[in-house]
């Protein structure tokens, strides 16, 4: 039974719905933004469509090679629904699969960012200068736009920023993608979809979203500056967070510091989280 929630609450979750409905559909296989519907069906009661939605996030996974996390979200129906067909046949099948088979983490359950290992985070924060040109992503987006020859290394050189830990940002520094295209080099539409596929990370039009300023302001602006990120709503336990660059793991770990809670991120439009951030920090 869903527990009783203020008309404001019903709104928001309301407006949730509608965006992650458009989002999935787009995009079926974005695990992460099912995750969110279904949370919201469950707070305002809608259990059918909680079980549908929990079906299509088995369904993902299984579409993805995650064998073993659609059985657990299969089996979480059965708990409630010992008897549902649908799902006692998929798990027939997925589970011969996942016996001669095995299932391996993809990358799209790496980008899946869980609020842990702090005590790590604290010895990697001293050597910060050293590790940043792998923390800060920029390995990652090496092998998306040079290794696969999207765009020279020359390109990427001149392009690519690596951010000065010592200063405090007043303002946005202009992110990798949006350089790129503001130089030629690749259009941004281009880049984005290159990184979603490769991150498997959900693309999410912030400018339409209704952002929640109080939560933004909770985190250092210089930190949301410097990397040019922004949380922008709470499910629960999750933060959800806007980014154009989902490998930059110094970026998560300064999230990390100010709320210990699981962190879902969304691919958005330099433009989208520059009006957000100006919105939060104004």
């Amino acid at each position: 039974m869903a527990a009783a929630i203020s008309s404001s609450e019903e709104a928001q979750l309301a407006q949730t719905i509608e965006m992650f409905e458009v989002i999935t559909q787009s995009q079926p296989q974005d695990y992460q933004s099912l995750e969110i519907l279904k949370e919201a069906y469950a707070k305002l009661g809608r259990e059918n469509d909680v079980i549908k939605t929990s079906k299509r996030i088995a369904q993902a996974y299984v579409s993805m090679g995650q064998l073993s996390s659609a059985i657990l979200e299969y089996e979480s129906i059965l708990q409630r629904y010992p008897d549902d067909p649908d799902v006692l046949a998929a798990l027939g099948e997925i589970e011969s699969k996942a016996n001669s088979l095995g299932s391996q983490p993809s990358l799209g359950e790496a980008t899946e960012i869980k609020g842990k290992d702090h005590t790590t985070h604290t010895a990697k924060k001293k050597s910060r200068t050293a590790s940043s040109e792998t923390d800060d992503g920029k390995q990652a987006m090496q092998k998306i736009f040079v290794d696969s020859k999207v765009i020279p290394a020359t390109a990427f050189d001149q392009c690519w920023v690596t951010a000065d830990l010592n200063a405090t940002p007043t303002k946005p520094v202009e992110p990798f993608v949006q350089v790129l295209a503001e130089k030629g080099f690749n259009p941004l539409d281009k880049s984005l979809r290159l990184i979603s596929e490769k991150s498997r990370l959900g693309y999410l039009p912030l400018e339409k979203y209704d952002i929640d300023v109080e939560l933004g302001r909770s985190y250092p602006a210089e930190v949301c500056y410097r990397w040019f990120i922004l949380p922008f709503d709470r499910m629960s336990k999750s933060i959800l967070v806007a980014t154009c660059n989902p490998f930059n793991r110094l970026a998560i770990a300064d999230l990390e510091e100010v709320l210990k809670l699981r962190l879902i991120l969304f691919l958005s439009t330099p433009n989208d989280i520059t009006k957000a951030l100006k919105k939060v920090f104004r």
